[in-house]
């Protein structure tokens, strides 16, 4: 069965966070200039793209990325449509039956391209909390972030961290339907990384 990919590409002008670093790609060996192989150079913010958040991006305390146990960023997942939610709250939430499964994306728009920094929904820290009573281990958001742009205390994030819930972020989600899928969300092995990039894809799944 094919894959669906849910990853947003990486290329030189995207949009990043308001004052993050900027991505760059660029060659540094290029065969049309002589050379025996392309090389090419990257330069990014951890946080670029559809990217896994570690708890120590937001808390000194906190997990490392390359801490992140593999199986809690992969297997079975539960797609759930919330479109045209500009906070998701703690009573969407208990309108929903996760079947049991631990890792849920929220599907937020139907646009390809998805939202812009400046507009963009978000969670309470209710809804958060929800989440990890109901054994929510990975929420994931086609969204840049679970809090507002603007936010400095970021009150969402802390509350998945105590829940136990570990972070998705910047997911492709336009053409996916709601349903249960497999889910594979692996982030590179950054030593001590506040997060990763990661190659976010879903295969369709029967689940009687």
């Amino acid at each position: 069965m094919s894959y669906i990919d849910i990853t947003r590409s990486l290329s030189s002008g995207m949009a990043v966070w308001p004052g993050d670093q900027p991505f760059e790609y660029d060659r540094t060996m290029a065969i049309l200039k002589g050379e025996s192989v392309n090389v090419g150079r990257v330069v990014m913010s951890t946080h670029t793209g559809t990217h896994l958040d570690a708890p120590y991006h937001y808390d000194e305390e906190g997990m490392k990325v390359d801490e992140i146990p593999l199986e809690s960023v992969s297997g079975e997942c539960i797609v759930v449509e919330a479109v045209n939610l500009p906070v998701i709250e703690e009573s969407f939430l208990q309108n929903i039956h996760f079947k049991g499964i631990r890792k849920v994306l929220f599907k937020t728009t139907s646009s390809e391209g998805g939202h812009s920094y400046d507009s963009f929904p978000v969670f309470t820290e209710e809804a958060a909390r929800l989440l990890g009573e109901k054994g929510v281990e990975l929420a994931g958001i086609d969204a840049p972030s679970v809090d507002p742009l603007e936010s400095e205390t970021l009150p969402a994030h802390h509350a998945f961290k105590e829940a136990g819930t570990f972070i998705l972020e910047g997911l492709d989600l336009y053409h996916v339907q709601p349903g249960i899928y497999e889910l594979t969300a692996f982030p590179l092995k950054l030593k001590g990384g506040d997060g990763s990039p990661v190659r976010a894809v879903l295969k369709e799944i029967n689940r009687s």
